[in-house]
């Protein structure tokens, strides 16, 4: 145990180390149950004798707050944990303007009996064993110097192997030093508003969309802009010509699903060319396509370096890896790695090193096909129970990718809050759309974590909900 004791000032020692101890347990340093040294050990860290310790010791069991056990030591009693202090409430709050605060997320709760929860994978599909192996690798003495701080913009053949990966994947030409590693979309984001944000500045995002893409921006003062989506997913020409950012993504809209389609594509670019705006693309679930090929990436596309390009391994392997990546134009590079070192410094490396291993000798791609097979049935008898037991209810807005697929009330004024808490009540965890914003309410059924048996079930539960006639039109 480590105890500051001022034995610097002349006077009785013993009292001093009575004093250290007292407050340690009274500030809950020191809790019930907790052993103390010995008073010899303690008496040689501290320079003391130990009767001057021993003392102390007394006092304090006296008192109440300690106890000695025959021939197992001295402990605090269950009975000091009382007698610590109310502290006075703290007088700091957050800067002026700053409401964010945690939410709820998945991990919280316990998975529920039709689990139709947005953005979960099913880990059991993850091959734990191989990653393991890998890591252990990675974790042996010497390797990667552990004693000294790494590269912030990843580990090199990491980078590597994510040009490789997107180069065959999506047909996107870049290089090793245009990719920096994060810790998932979310890290990617917050380096780019560090970067490019300024207060005031307005940023223009999807609507409905990504609520923490919007979240971040207005973290770092953004006037955050919803500009609507349609079936060809963002409408240009509603982006305010005052933007400086444009978050998007056009792979799959989020949540409604549509892709960008290849005319929006080009006049988001010549918008962001005109107006000297950078476009955040964000890719978030381009692996899991299930009908025709992508659209070409708007960062292929791009000719004037206007574009990032946001990536996570998150739902293709699992979100607990905490892997992601941005391709930057060179022009940021130096900035975002800046960003990045000031924010953690660098990421695990022994993870970083494992994860290009298993790029680089075609695990993912093994993985991928896995679950493409597992999610192409949960997504089939989800569409087919949306189109088929919640017809009356329901119409379900065409998507070919991704993990989830979203469906609006047919009665645009049921709340489909209401029909969320109704449905959570009986076992059937299901999103609403108006969470993500939009003015159509409607409901966002993930299929990643949810037990391919329980699918069809989940929707007959769900349908038998509405038919009941609650909730009721407003």
């Amino acid at each position: 145990m480590d105890l500051a004791v001022d034995l610097s000032t002349r006077g009785d020692r013993s009292t001093a180390i009575y004093r250290a101890l007292l407050a340690a347990i009274r500030s809950g340093r020191l809790g019930a149950g907790d052993r103390l040294p010995p008073t010899r050990d303690l008496a040689r860290d501290l320079g003391v004798s130990r009767n001057t310790v021993a003392t102390a010791y007394e006092r304090l069991a006296a008192e109440g707050y300690l106890e000695a056990r025959v021939g197992a030591g001295t402990y605090v009693t269950d009975a000091a944990a009382t007698a610590r202090p109310r502290r006075r409430p703290a007088a700091l709050r957050p800067r002026r303007g700053w409401h964010f605060t945690p939410l709820a997320v998945s991990g919280q709760a316990p998975k529920p009996a039709h689990d139709f929860r947005v953005g979960i994978p099913d880990a059991s599909l993850f091959p734990f064993d191989t990653w393991r192996r890998l890591v252990a690798a990675e974790l042996r003495a010497g390797a990667h110097s552990p004693g000294t701080y790494a590269d912030p913009a990843g580990h090199p053949p990491l980078r590597e192997a994510i040009v490789r990966y997107l180069a065959l994947s999506r047909g996107l030409s870049a290089d090793a030093d245009d990719v920096l590693v994060t810790h998932g979309t979310q890290q990617a984001l917050d380096l780019i508003a560090r970067v490019l944000v300024e207060p005031g500045d307005t940023v223009a995002v999807e609507d409905p969309g990504y609520p923490f893409a919007r979240e971040v921006f207005a973290s770092y003062g953004a006037h955050v802009v919803p500009v609507p989506v349609d079936g060809d997913g963002l409408v240009v020409d509603r982006i305010p010509d005052r933007a400086r950012i444009v978050f998007t993504t056009p792979s799959h809209q989020f949540p409604l699903g549509p892709p960008l389609s290849l005319e929006r594509r080009l006049a988001l670019l010549e918008f962001a060319d005109r107006h000297r705006v950078a476009v955040i693309e964000d890719d978030y679930d381009s692996e899991f396509r299930f009908t025709e090929r992508p659209l070409e990436t708007l960062h292929a596309l791009d000719e004037t370096g206007r574009v990032i390009y946001v990536g996570t391994f998150s739902k293709s392997l699992v979100p607990a890896l905490r892997a992601g990546y941005l391709v930057a134009p060179p022009t940021l590079r130096a900035a975002l790695c800046g960003a990045r070192q000031l924010a953690d410094g660098y990421g695990s490396l022994p993870d970083q090193a494992a994860l290009a291993h298993f790029l680089a000798d075609g695990m993912l791609g093994r993985h991928l096909r896995r679950a493409r097979t597992v999610y192409g049935e949960r997504r089939a008898l989800t569409i087919e129970g949306i189109e088929t037991l919640l017809a009356e209810h329901l119409e379900l807005v065409p998507s070919a990718a991704g993990l989830h697929v979203a469906a609006l009330l047919r009665d645009p004024a049921v709340p489909d809050v209401e029909v969320v808490g109704l449905a959570a009540a009986e076992g059937v965890v299901v999103e609403a759309l108006s969470s993500y914003g939009g003015r159509r309410p409607g409901l966002v059924f993930g299929y990643g974590a949810a037990e391919t048996a329980s699918i069809t079930p989940g929707l007959a539960l769900l349908r038998t909900i509405l038919g009941q006639g609650r909730p009721r039109s407003r």
